[in-house]
């Protein structure tokens, strides 16, 4: 009788302040599921837009030079590949609407990979495509201008080199970061019922 009292004080005088409550959980789950389809639905809004007014823009500019067509075509493939990715993942947040914590702890590691493949892959076809395709596009407005030509085209360099070195390894470390959080705790609230 001697060890179940023990086993009781132990039990008693465990500290369970840093786990998250059950509620917690619940609403962290809904919280995280609510940002990511907001986040999805707006990219994928905003890259249809701007492949609608990028098609209007074609149709109503008569272009002189094929740099300037293939740039466009390559700006709207670029969206077009943004907002398919986009759609894609938005079938698998869909179907997260009720799961338990480790099904939900399965997902989080699942989109930690899908979000390091998108960085490594995806992201990169995407903005390279863009990259290029802006390049190839402000081509004609350059050659037009020739005193502009190269200051137009060391400021899209200088804004390529900040987006490409600067900005997209920021957000991809904020990103893996609150990810990781996510992780964390549910981690910490899996072994606590295991």
């Amino acid at each position: 009788m001697d060890n179940l009292t023990d086993l009781k004080a132990i039990w008693h005088t465990a500290k369970t302040d840093s786990l998250p409550t059950s509620a917690e959980m619940l609403k962290l789950i809904k919280q995280f599921r609510r940002q990511r389809l907001k986040k999805k639905w707006m990219i994928i809004i905003g890259a249809s837009f701007l492949t609608v007014v990028m098609v209007f823009g074609m149709i109503t500019y008569h272009s002189k030079l094929l740099t300037t067509l293939i740039g466009e075509v390559l700006i709207i493939a670029s969206m077009v590949l943004l907002a398919a990715t986009n759609i894609k993942s938005l079938k698998r947040f869909y179907q997260l609407d009720d799961c338990s914590n480790l099904e939900f702890l399965d997902f989080i590691e699942q989109t930690r990979q899908n979000q390091i493949y998108y960085y490594k892959k995806t992201q990169v076809a995407i903005m390279l495509l863009c990259s290029v395709g802006l390049l190839l596009y402000m081509y004609e407005l350059a050659s037009r201008h020739q005193s502009w030509f190269i200051g137009i085209y060391a400021g899209i360099s200088v804004y390529l080199l900040v987006i490409w070195l600067v900005v997209r390894p920021y957000f991809f470390k904020k990103n893996a970061k609150k990810l990781s959080n996510v992780r964390i705790r549910l981690e910490k609230l899996s072994k606590q019922l295991k």
